[in-house]
């Protein structure tokens, strides 16, 4: 009993630590997107640094820095290259690994 205890925490913590990287960053460069013309430059620049950074936490290499490049095209003023890498950081971080949940469960 005591190794498929283990087995669940182990991933149980994986999906955690997916949620805390992975679909924070996916959600905060949703709503930079839809709310870029609202938003300061600063704004934008700062986000986007923060989510290279949890990207890069994930493991996660290529979208954090397509992330860290358009954080620098918008401290630059360059929207169109911002756009076009931020675009390619969410398709990249779409095509990452996510993990596979699991039929069921039985936890006594």
């Amino acid at each position: 009993m005591e190794i498929s205890r283990k087995k669940l925490r182990k991933e149980v913590l994986k999906r955690i630590k997916y949620v805390q990287t992975c679909v924070l960053a996916r959600e905060i460069c949703l709503l930079i997107r839809s709310n870029r013309a609202v938003l300061e430059p600063k704004d934008v620049q700062e986000t986007c640094l923060y989510i290279s950074n949890l990207c890069k936490e994930a493991g996660c290499q290529e979208p954090s820095d397509l992330c860290r490049k358009a954080a620098e095209a918008v401290g630059s003023g360059d929207e169109k290259k911002y756009l076009e890498l931020c675009a390619q950081s969410c398709m990249k971080c779409g095509e990452a690994r996510r993990p596979t949940p699991k039929k069921a469960t039985y936890v006594a």
